[in-house]
């Protein structure tokens, strides 16, 4: 994936080195490479190093850490579109003899089980894979810390066992299955579980002093779902590229956004700091803009994927140090500055090919009660509902064979809306979801519940 001078503006390409080049020097990195994804494209890559020059390009391999989980979650994803199973499905009906196989594949996908957070003994992070051979070594004898699907609590435990159920339902190894229906399809061609060169060294730097340590590169073994990966900007421009637009050789588009709808109940504090999880991704809101994507650490290596899917920009971080830059601030503040440099210029209004009288038939003002709302009629073939006046509920709907529609969205997701005809084939009103909307408020010509005061409307007099 290469860039070109013309992708964006001077000043933008400015502001962009000048962020990552304060990171680096603020944080003390040996070496921190940057790439700006924009319209399906790597538009931007820089670099900035300790070592004059040998600043890496966009094919120096760094350690992501648990970005990983993303990989392995679209492996699951993959699973369920085939029918291999279901994300409401216990653990134990697919991988049976875990010891807490209660658990179900969307609260591990979600961080929601109630394991620990990490294996016990050793640090896993900086200790061979081969001191935890087994399952029940990972998960030690206290793996529920927490009641199953009631609270958010990060565990990398949880992103082996799934590593584990995919080998389990796939009959090969999670590398195998990874390198065959995920990197091969999408070209990642630099990544992979172990190093390849050109690969970027791990260090620890000093917290009192200017000096380095390097950092053991273990093989994660069975935690190897959970943060094993090497990867490049230019690889991760790809894949976050695939996490906005879908591609139906892995994933489709509508698979990928349901990865980056909210799956896990937030603490208060992540509440508070806009923080939350979908399916393989964390989610947060930011300087009013939603950000999806994954944050990754092991030792020697910090890494950032970014997603500002609205504004159709991404940014991928990537370090060699145990800690320094805030690489996952760093990657917001990329999308930020490209957003909002060169905001994305929308597709022109075309009108629709062809319209369904009975569609257009919906088409207007509608009343709930006595709220206000408007249903339009879109280009995409969709249709819209939203107040007229302040903030109430509104979503898109897309339509059924049946004459019927789906909420695409907010309280009315999944929910059914249907236009109740009357004998002579006019719309008496829309049922949706068991409310009623209707043309005039409180309509007595329509079957509101509870009936309308046959008196109607007055004064106070």
């Amino acid at each position: 994936m290469t860039t070109s001078e013309e992708d964006l503006l001077p000043g933008t390409r400015r502001a962009l080195l000048h962020r990552i080049a304060v990171a680096q020097a603020e944080g003390r990195a040996p070496s921190l490479v940057a790439t700006v994804v924009r319209d399906g494209r790597a538009v931007w890559h820089g670099a900035r190093t300790s070592v004059d020059g040998h600043g890496p390009d966009e094919r120096v391999q760094y350690r992501i850490g648990s970005i990983t989980k993303t990989f392995t979650a679209v492996l699951v994803l993959r699973l369920r579109d085939e029918g291999l199973l279901d994300l409401g499905d216990p653990l134990e009906k697919h991988l049976p003899g875990t010891g807490v196989g209660e658990a179900t594949i969307a609260e591990l996908l979600a961080h929601s089980s109630g394991l620990a957070a990490e294996s016990p003994g050793p640090w896993w992070e900086r200790t061979p894979g081969s001191l935890r051979p087994e399952l029940a070594d990972v998960l030690g004898k206290r793996p529920f810390l927490h009641p199953v699907g009631r609270r958010f609590h990060y565990s990398n435990p949880g992103y082996t066992l799934l590593g584990a159920l995919v080998e389990k339902v796939r009959g090969a190894s999670w590398e195998e299955v990874l390198q065959r229906e995920v990197l091969e399809p999408l070209e990642l061609r630099r990544t992979s579980v172990r190093p390849q060169a050109p690969a970027a060294g791990g260090w620890a730097v000093h917290p009192w002093a200017d000096a380095l340590l390097p950092e053991p590169t273990e093989d994660l073994g069975r935690m190897a779902a959970a943060g094993q990966l090497w990867s490049t900007t230019a690889d991760l421009a790809r894949f976050a590229v695939f996490l906005m637009q879908g591609d139906d050789r892995v994933l489709s588009a509508e698979t990928v956004r349901e990865m980056r709808a909210p799956a896990a109940p937030g603490e208060a504090a992540d509440v508070a700091d806009g923080v939350s999880y979908g399916l393989g991704l964390q989610i947060q809101h930011r300087d009013g803009r939603l950000l999806v994507g994954h944050s990754g650490s092991l030792p020697g290596f910090l890494a950032s994927l970014t997603i500002a899917a609205a504004d159709d920009v991404a940014a991928v971080v990537l370090t060699n140090c145990t800690s320094g830059p805030v690489v996952s601030a760093v990657g917001a503040d990329l999308v930020r500055i490209v957003a909002e440099a060169e905001p994305r210029i929308p597709e022109p209004w075309r009108p629709l090919r062809e319209v369904e009288p009975t569609t257009l038939e919906l088409a207007g003002q509608w009343y709930w009660g006595t709220y206000a709302f408007g249903l339009r009629v879109t280009a995409d073939g969709l249709i819209s509902l939203e107040p007229l006046s302040g903030n109430g509920r509104r979503s898109r709907f897309r339509a059924n064979d049946d004459g019927t529609w789906t909420g695409l969205e907010g309280y009315y997701a999944g929910e059914l809306l249907q236009a109740v005809r009357r004998v002579d084939g006019s719309v008496s009103h829309l049922d949706l979801g068991s409310f009623v909307f209707t043309r005039q408020p409180y309509d007595e010509g329509a079957s509101v519940p509870g009936g309308v005061d046959p008196d109607g409307w007055r004064g106070v007099g």
